[in-house]
């Protein structure tokens, strides 16, 4: 299916082209389906590749630091991070925010920034987690849905044919806006709308055995009125500084057809 919406995408403008219109993933799409900030401090900061940096940096916050086989490049194994999570003892504030760390950089390799193997985190990230009462202030949405279009313009070009990113919300985001490409009705009761399709491969085992033939077709078929907004959800689900801070804003640009 990811296939099938990267052949309708147009790198230009960012958007997505159907029978109907074009759409876009918006920060209220980021902010609903994953729950993160699109309001605050930018996620910025340089890109380093010393590997002595890094260790200097994994001392300062965790005490520790990986060995280079532990690290790809500027990337460090995600299998690092999770044996370091299991280890710490949550006996102090400090022990409790180091696990905390950990558990951010694993979402950051596999939600939010993954790369294609979904296996390893650029260390890049670090720095901006040594302020612990500062992380939240991050909009990390906004750096989400960035590396997600950067994703998928790399995606539509000639000999790719694999793509990284924060595929959870691309694909969460085309089973709300065009459910009828969904495995199954995803929970309204539950927030952020990612959690909707926990157990779909459970349920639904066979929806990963549909041929991109069939998802062409459906794309192709799709009339005025087969999508709906998220904004259907009911508003005491989402959290205060979410609903406050997610735009209103409509994404079917040429028919307005949420």
């Amino acid at each position: 299916m990811i296939n099938a919406l990267i052949e309708r995408w147009r790198p230009e403008t960012h958007t997505f082209h159907f029978p109907v219109g074009e759409c876009a993933v918006t920060l209220e799409d980021v902010a609903m389906i994953l729950g993160l900030p699109t309001n605050g401090l930018p996620v910025t900061g340089p890109t380093m590749s010393s590997f002595e940096a890094m260790e200097i940096e994994c001392l300062h916050q965790f005490g520790v630091a990986p060995r280079k086989t532990e690290c790809r490049g500027s990337f460090i194994k995600l299998t690092w991070f999770r044996g370091l999570r299991d280890r710490i003892v949550l006996n102090d504030v400090e022990h409790i925010q180091m696990y905390v760390k950990c558990h951010i950089m694993l979402l950051f390799g596999t939600v939010m920034f993954g790369d294609k193997a979904t296996s390893a985190v650029h260390w890049k990230f670090l720095p901006l987690l040594r302020n612990f009462r500062q992380i939240i202030q991050f909009s990390w949405g906004s750096a989400c849905l960035a590396h997600l279009y950067r994703s998928l313009c790399r995606a539509t070009r000639v000999g790719s044919k694999e793509m990284d990113g924060p595929l959870v919300l691309l694909l969460t985001w085309a089973w709300i806006r065009l459910p009828f490409l969904a495995p199954i009705p995803g929970n309204p009761r539950v927030f952020p709308i990612a959690n909707r399709w926990r157990s779909w491969d459970r349920e639904n085992y066979a929806y990963r055995y549909h041929s991109l033939v069939h998802f062409r077709r459906l794309l192709d078929d799709l009339q005025e009125g087969h999508a709906y907004g998220i904004g259907n959800i009911d508003p005491g689900l989402i959290p205060l500084d979410i609903h406050h801070n997610s735009s209103q804003e409509t994404i079917w640009i040429d028919t307005g057809c949420c």
